[in-house]
């Protein structure tokens, strides 16, 4: 395998056909590597691949772990530690959300501004390891720099893009109507069940990082409406063509 790549992709829910643009060089199965979890979850193929996107080396998870499948928050980021061992500067993550923003309709794409953590565990919990501070900042974990430089490629292709904050839950029920309206009042415009561990650390590791939901569903208005697996990986598969184009881009150009 001829591949150094400095940048990873997490491909989340519904969004594993980004893979499809990958020119793939080798493909592993998680059951195959050393203490990896397998994702249990529909729609997550559970590979880890080294091939090319837009020109470039890149790394992506195709499929993740999530805290709900019954694993511990250290097993759900270990993926992202192997990462940086592996030589990776930059991590892009991406999701299936529900938006609770009243501006916000089913199949927009977020760029991700913020997160909430509303996860029992922190990753960082227990003795620190060394590939970061005890105490790391989240002041901008997710980078300004690649924010910008995706409102461009957008504006570019005519690709409406939100911005919001994220906030994760543990799951693996969907929200009821009650818990859409306070996660906006606490100032989320999205929230979902993954990317948040990953990121805290990502960013503990000196990793930029850069996160997209798509909004799969809708709920906090005041009619509920009920949302299932199928329809959020429906929505998702949707917004497919777009999510990869900014991806390729961003790529491109960092």
């Amino acid at each position: 395998m001829q591949t150094s790549p400095k940048t990873a992709i997490i491909l989340g829910s519904g969004l594993g056909r980004l893979a499809d643009e990958i020119k793939i060089e080798q493909a592993i199965a998680y059951e195959d590597i050393p203490h990896f979890p397998v994702s249990t979850v529909e729609g997550h193929s559970g590979k880890l691949l080294f091939g090319r996107l837009g020109g470039h080396d890149i790394m992506a998870m195709q499929g993740r772990f999530h805290y709900y499948e019954g694993y511990d928050i250290h097993e759900v980021t270990f993926p992202i530690r192997v990462m940086y061992e592996l030589g990776i500067k930059n991590l892009f993550v991406s999701n299936a959300a529900g938006g609770m923003n009243p501006q916000f309709s089913i199949g927009d794409l977020m760029v991700i501004t913020d997160h909430i953590n509303m996860l029992p565990e922190n990753p960082l919990r227990g003795k620190n390891v060394p590939t970061g501070p005890r105490f790391p900042s989240m002041h901008e974990a997710y980078d300004p720099e690649f924010i910008r430089i995706v409102d461009e490629i957008a504006a570019q292709n005519d690709i409406k893009v939100q911005h919001g904050v994220y906030v994760a839950t543990q799951g693996p029920t969907f929200e009821t109507p009650a818990e859409y309206r306070m996660f906006r009042i606490l100032g989320a415009d999205a929230v979902g069940m993954s990317t948040v561990p990953e990121v805290i650390v990502a960013v503990h590791q000196g990793m930029r990082v850069f996160g997209m939901s798509v909004i799969t569903d809708l709920g906090g208005f005041a009619e509920a409406v009920e949302v299932s697996h199928e329809e959020v990986t429906e929505a998702a598969n949707a917004a497919q063509p777009k999510m990869t184009l900014l991806m390729k881009e961003l790529i491109n150009r960092i």
